[in-house]
Formats: C-alpha cells, sequence, structure tokens
C-alpha cells in the first residue's frame, strides 16, 4: 500500500511538473494580444507599452506581440486611457485569453451622457443614435434623443438651438473638438451654433451636464461637446468610403450624405459631403406649416502620423443654408455660409509623468443674410433684410500629466468673438414711403475672453475625486456704437475677471453600486447679444431687446447627486440637481423707451434678476428582456424660479416621459423597435415674459433596421405613428395675422439605406 502510494504521489508529482512546465513554456513563447475598450470590445491602435526592456505601440487592430516575464508589471499608456499598470495575473489572463480590456480614464463617473454618432469608443451613459440620425442636417434636432435636451424652434425643420435643464444660448458651451465654436450671426439665431456642426463627421457627442466640465470653456449650465472622427491609420494604403440616403414622406424631405478617402501608414485623408432639403410639412390637423430649407455641408479632413509619438491634422468645413422658411420671425433665412477651419497638433510622452500634450487653433466665419420678401404681409408696409456676419477664432493648449493614482490635465485658452450687421428698411407706405433706413444691429461688437484651467482626477480604492476649475478674464466693447445706444449707456467696454470651480467625487460601494456627489460654481460673463444687441426683436415676443453692457456675471452655484445600479442585465440612474443662481440675466420692460419700428410693442432690456433656482431630476432605467429583447425608459423634469419677481423663470421643458421597446434577431442582423414619449402640460409659465401655457401630448413612433452585411443597413419607419397633433413648449408662435404655434410633423413614413466601408 505504501509503495503504491508513494508510486502514485511520484505519478502525480510529474505530471504536476509536466503541466506547470508546459505554462511557463507556453508564457514564454512570444504571443500575440488585443488591447480592447472595455465597453465598445473594439482594439485600440497607438498604445504605448513598456514590459522591462521591451517597449512599442500596438497596430492598427490594438496588437502587440509580448513574451512572458515572470513577476513583471506591464505599462500602458494611451492620451485617452491614462497610464495603466497591469499585474502579472492580468497578464497571465491575457495570454490565455489574448485580449487585454482597458477603461477610459476621462470623465469617469462624471454627470456625463455620451452619444454615439457613428463607430467610436463610448463610456458612462451612452446613447445610440440610430442609421438615419446619422444623415441629420440640423445637429440641435439630433441632440433632442438625449433626455434633458429640448430645442427653442422658429422653423418647422431648421436652426433647432438647444436648451439643457432649462440653460439656454450661451449659458451652454458648444464646441467642436473640445475649441472651436460658432456664434450666431442672426440676431435671432437663425443659425445657431449647433446648426454648423457637420454631422457626418462626428464620432460623438459628449454633454457634460452642469458647471463640473471646465475644461472646454466657460461652462455655465453646460457643455455639448462634439467630437469629430479620429484618424485611422494602416499599414498599407486602404480606401474608405460611406455613403447614406433617407426620404420623410411628410414634408419631402431628402438627405444624403458621403465620406471617401485613404488611408495609410502616415497619412488619413477624408472627403465628406451632405446635401438635404425639404418642402412643407402638415401637422396633425391637416395644417400645412411652412418649412423649406435646403442645407448642403462639405469638406475635409486630413491627418498626418509625423512619427509614432506626434500627430498633425487639418479639418475644414463649409455650410450653406438657403431659402429656410422661420414662420416664427419676421423674416426669412436668404443664405448663410459658415466656414469652419481648425488645425491640431498632439505629442505623446513616455517615461515621464508628462503624457501628453495637445494644441489646437481655429477660426469661424459667418455671414449671414435674411429678409421679409416671402413673407405674406397685408399690407406690406416695408421691404426689409438683415446681412451681418461674425468671427470666431482662437485656440487651446492643453498638457496631460499622469501619477500613480491620479492624472492632472492643465492648460490655457482663447476665445475672440465679434458681430457686425445692419438691417436695411425700404419704406412702402404712408409718409415714410419711398425712405431707406439703416439699423446698426450689433454695433460692431466684440469679446475676448482668455482662461486658465485644469482638471484633477484621483483615483483610490472604491472612490473617485475630480477637482476642476478655471479662471476667465472676458473684456468687451462696440467698435461702431450706435447714437441711441450711447444715449442710454455711457460706457460701452467691460472687463470682468471671474473664477469657476468644482469638486466632486464617486463611491463605489460594490460592483454595481455608486453614488456621486458635485458642487460647483460657475460663474459667466454676459453675451454680445446681451451686452450690445441694438433694439432688435429677438425674444419669445415682438418686444424691441435692447442690449445692456452694464450687466454683472451671472452665478451658478449648482449640486448634483448621482445614484447608479448597474449589472449585465439592468441598470438604474438617478441625477438629483439643484442650482442657486445669482445675477440671472432676464429682461424686463422700459416704457420710457421708443421702439425704433412703430410696429414693435416696446421695448425690453436685458437686465439681472438677483436671485433665481432652477432644481429638477433626470432618471433612466434600461433592461435586457432575455435573448432577444431589452427596454429603457427615462423621467426628466426641471423647476425654475424667478425668486424676484416671484414668478416662473421663462421657457423651461415640462415633465417627460420616454419608454422604448427594442428586439434583435437573426444574429442582430433585425432590430425592430418602437419609442413611445409624453410629455405633460406646461402651466409653470413666465407670464411677463410673453409666454403662454401648452397642452401635453403622446407620441409615437416605430422603426426596423435590416443589417444585410457589416457594410449594408436599411431601415425604415414611421414617426408620429398616430398622427397626433401637437406642438412643443420651446416652439415659437407664427407670425401674421392668426397666431399659432409651430405644430411638430403629422405622421410621417421614412426610409434610410447606408453602405460605409470605413
Amino acid at each position: 500500500m505504501k509503495i503504491k502510494r508513494f508510486i502514485s504521489g511520484i505519478r502525480e508529482y510529474h505530471i504536476l511538473l509536466f503541466f506547470s512546465l508546459m505554462c511557463s513554456f507556453s508564457y514564454a513563447q512570444e504571443k500575440t494580444i488585443q488591447v480592447v475598450d472595455e465597453e465598445s470590445k473594439k482594439g485600440i491602435s497607438d498604445v504605448y507599452f513598456q514590459y522591462d526592456k521591451t517597449s512599442g505601440f500596438t497596430n492598427e487592430s490594438g496588437e502587440f506581440n509580448l513574451e512572458y516575464l515572470e513577476g513583471v508589471t506591464l505599462f500602458l499608456s494611451h492620451i485617452q486611457y491614462g497610464k495603466i499598470p497591469v499585474s502579472t495575473e492580468s497578464i497571465v489572463e491575457a495570454f490565455r485569453s489574448g485580449i487585454l480590456s482597458i477603461r477610459e480614464a476621462s470623465n469617469f463617473l462624471m454627470p456625463v451622457t455620451l452619444v454615439q454618432v457613428q463607430h467610436g469608443t463610448g463610456d458612462k451613459s451612452k446613447l445610440d443614435i440610430s442609421v438615419q440620425n446619422k444623415l441629420a442636417h440640423d445637429a440641435g434636432n439630433l441632440l433632442e434623443e438625449v433626455p434633458g435636451i429640448s430645442s427653442i424652434r422658429k422653423s418647422g425643420a431648421y436652426g433647432f438651438d438647444p436648451v439643457l435643464r432649462g440653460f439656454k444660448y450661451d449659458q451652454l458651451n458648444l464646441v467642436l473638438d473640445g475649441v472651436q465654436t460658432a456664434s450666431a450671426a442672426c440676431p435671432n439665431r437663425m443659425d445657431p451654433a449647433a446648426s454648423q456642426i457637420p454631422i457626418n463627421m462626428i464620432s460623438q457627442a459628449e454633454v457634460l451636464k452642469g458647471p463640473h466640465g471646465l475644461r472646454f470653456g466657460n461652462a455655465f449650465g453646460g457643455t455639448i461637446n462634439f467630437k469629430s472622427s479620429a484618424p485611422d491609420f494602416k499599414q498599407k494604403p486602404t480606401p474608405l468610403g460611406r455613403l447614406g440616403t433617407s426620404y420623410e414622406s411628410n414634408g419631402k424631405i431628402y438627405r444624403t450624405e458621403g465620406v471617401a478617402g485613404v488611408a495609410g501608414k502616415k497619412i488619413d485623408f477624408r472627403l465628406f459631403g451632405s446635401y438635404s432639403s425639404g418642402e412643407d410639412y402638415t401637422d396633425g390637423d391637416g395644417v400645412q406649416i411652412a418649412a423649406n430649407f435646403n442645407r448642403l455641408n462639405y469638406g475635409g479632413k486630413l491627418a498626418f502620423k509625423l512619427s509614432e509619438t506626434q500627430d498633425l491634422g487639418v479639418f475644414v468645413s463649409n455650410n450653406i443654408a438657403k431659402d429656410v422658411d422661420f414662420p416664427a420671425l419676421p423674416m426669412d433665412l436668404r443664405e448663410d455660409n459658415t466656414w469652419l477651419f481648425n488645425a491640431s497638433h498632439s505629442a505623446r510622452f513616455y517615461g515621464s509623468s508628462l503624457t501628453s500634450w495637445n494644441t489646437s487653433l481655429y477660426g469661424t466665419m459667418v455671414n449671414h443674410l435674411m429678409d421679409n420678401f416671402d413673407k405674406v404681409i397685408v399690407p406690406r408696409t416695408v421691404d426689409a433684410e438683415t446681412d451681418a456676419e461674425t468671427t470666431n477664432y482662437g485656440g487651446r493648449s492643453e498638457m496631460r500629466f499622469d501619477f500613480e493614482n491620479s492624472h492632472l490635465f492643465g492648460g490655457v485658452d482663447y476665445r475672440f468673438e465679434s458681430a457686425k450687421g445692419y438691417r436695411t428698411r425700404n419704406m412702402l407706405m404712408g409718409p415714410m414711403a419711398g425712405k431707406v433706413f439703416t439699423d446698426n444691429v450689433w454695433q460692431d461688437a466684440e469679446v475676448n475672453r482668455a482662461g486658465l484651467f485644469g482638471e484633477w482626477h484621483i483615483s483610490q480604492p472604491g472612490f473617485q475625486f475630480v477637482v476642476s476649475g478655471r479662471v476667465d478674464m472676458n473684456s468687451s466693447s462696440a467698435k461702431n456704437p450706435d447714437p441711441r445706444f450711447t444715449a442710454i449707456y455711457d460706457d460701452l467696454e467691460a472687463t470682468q475677471l471671474h473664477p469657476s470651480v468644482s469638486v466632486g467625487g464617486t463611491r463605489l460601494f460594490n460592483p454595481k453600486f455608486s453614488l456621486g456627489l458635485w458642487v460647483a460654481m460657475a460663474t459667466r460673463s454676459p453675451g454680445i447679444t446681451e451686452r450690445y444687441i441694438n433694439q432688435f426683436p429677438v425674444g419669445l415676443d415682438p418686444y424691441e431687446m435692447l442690449g445692456n453692457p452694464e450687466l454683472d456675471p451671472e452665478v451658478n452655484n449648482q449640486l448634483d447627486l448621482v445614484f447608479k445600479y448597474q449589472t449585465p442585465a439592468a441598470g438604474v440612474t438617478v441625477n438629483l440637481f439643484t442650482s442657486v443662481l445669482r445675477n440671472y440675466i432676464s429682461s424686463e420692460i422700459r416704457d420710457d423707451l421708443s421702439p425704433a419700428l412703430p410696429t414693435s410693442p416696446g421695448v425690453r432690456q436685458f437686465v439681472n434678476i438677483k436671485d433665481a433656482t432652477m432644481a429638477g431630476f433626470e432618471m433612466s432605467w434600461t433592461q435586457k428582456m432575455g435573448t432577444f429583447l431589452s427596454h429603457d425608459a427615462s423621467l426628466v423634469y426641471t423647476y425654475g424660479k424667478n425668486k424676484l419677481e416671484d414668478e416662473p423663470l421663462p421657457e423651461i421643458p415640462p415633465l417627460e416621459f420616454r419608454y422604448r421597446l427594442m428586439g434583435s434577431f437573426l444574429n442582430d442582423k433585425l432590430q425592430p423597435e418602437i419609442m413611445w414619449r409624453s410629455v405633460q402640460k406646461q402651466d409653470r409659465i413666465a407670464s411677463s415674459y410673453g409666454e403662454t401655457k401648452t397642452p401635453g401630448f403622446n407620441v409615437v413612433d416605430a422603426k426596423i433596421s435590416c443589417l444585410f452585411n457589416k457594410s449594408i443597413t436599411a431601415t425604415g419607419g414611421v414617426q408620429n405613428l398616430f398622427d397626433e397633433a401637437y406642438y412643443e413648449h420651446l416652439a415659437r408662435s407664427v407670425r401674421g395675422a392668426e397666431t399659432r404655434p409651430i405644430y411638430s410633423p403629422g405622421r410621417s413614413f421614412y426610409v434610410t439605406l447606408t453602405f460605409s466601408f470605413l
């Protein structure tokens, strides 16, 4: 027995020794490992790795070769993911599976929503945009897919101006690639910054809620950062292409877009273009709504790989809108021509705390022409047109430092903004018939903004802290003031220095549940419109608005509390927020001032409201129901109050609920979807601001997508399935003999087809 046990023990020993040697031998061999994003599972190129004396970069698929060394730590570094030490246990698992997953470091667990427009890396709360929305001609309309974002509508089809949690206009920081912005040349904001974004070259829209993300500019109510597609260098020259087209029945809306280019080892060059047009549509009551528009966008993006550690990029885009109907405004858009230029340089460093240095320079020019020539006006007393232009230019330089348990962003930015333009009035009737008047709308106003910013992310077991801050110097002036304006104000110049700071953190109680608390104080100097608009009707009612260069900066003291529960099958997120607002910018009627036009009811002057509040919540729930079905729901609400006048703040969207049921069949090749949107009535209105109550409504949409293969996708569906007659609370009213809000389209069928070889 003892001999047998002894022999058996020897046999077991040799078996264990044999497997140990085999394992050691397998690890000792060089193996290909792919570095992938933890959420998207896509390979990450240009990840720098250092393993003992071996170093290099992952290829375009995120792959690199490695030979196992006992007890040696692998270090990874990437501009988007930071510095990541990989333990021996993780290396052994990577050798077994061939996969090494890493998580993006920036904005970890902050109050942020990432909107996936086209293929790219996602993170945190992610909302996938449907195929037909990749053809969208207006980014403001696309952003309405995000719960908590509405838009001010002055047209049925174009120029949607985003509103996030009741914050709007200059209270939101809307940028392209973290730096570039455009200013509306139209005093009525027919051409808001969102309308100038080239959607078909955007990979992701990052929505930072509240004044917590201060890296990309002065974020008072939130930041919306549109990220353009990153270069995709290939080992051998590879042609790239995508073509998409769609048609909507109600309004005869036709859209098409395309991308063509080539990617090689050192260069990625892409040309892009899109064209959209539409006609009048009918609402749920069968009433025709003026909604003609034409939009053309084209441009190119060129990226050079100067070395393994340096890239250079150039981006050019031209957006042209023509003959767009704006039934809620006294004029229509005749032509809007916008050029966007951007040049960027990025450098990566290894072996030191400094890991990256990114610098961008940009310029934006907007030329805008609008007139009332096509308006049906009885009697027609005046022909009017406004020719205006804005110019923006500036830059941003940011460094990133990575330490053992934290990383730090620091940098400077600069933004110049100018606006000039005139309204010409040709009098047709009465004692003034034949006379021509010229009104100085913008007074050649200028604003210079220079900022210094920093953001520090600190990671501890179970905790994530973020401290963000910036200091801005803001100076403004009017180079060509109007005599009427100088008769009211003595000093038209202003210089303001204001700080902003945000502190927050997230406690990870377990892999499923986290709790975050974010506190911020942000200040914002008034914009050009608020300072220098010269008696032009740009508000909710037809009163002429008068700028005020003596305005004080707005102050937002905000708190966000974020609960999150996440499992592989379900997730719940609750975001509660409250804002105490000081010097909130609104307007009041000046009975002592006469309007420039005799048809105007009077003049409103921009003023500060000393005390106001906003509060609300955003709730979302997602769940997988078995293998083929999933659904999600969201509920959002914002409450605003002017405490000085004891009335609600104006233009606050009502309570809104959304529910979506999705299916995935035939190995994800067939994807049906149905969406229900329920909006409650809004009876909390600012009567002194010209607001009226709006009724609630329910809208159901349905669609089905067919993925024939990895390159061809077709989608068909119906919007407003039950032909509901409704209008949004933020939709302006049609001007004319009958005042009626701009109703949304009635039932509309659509079809989309895309071919992608990117």
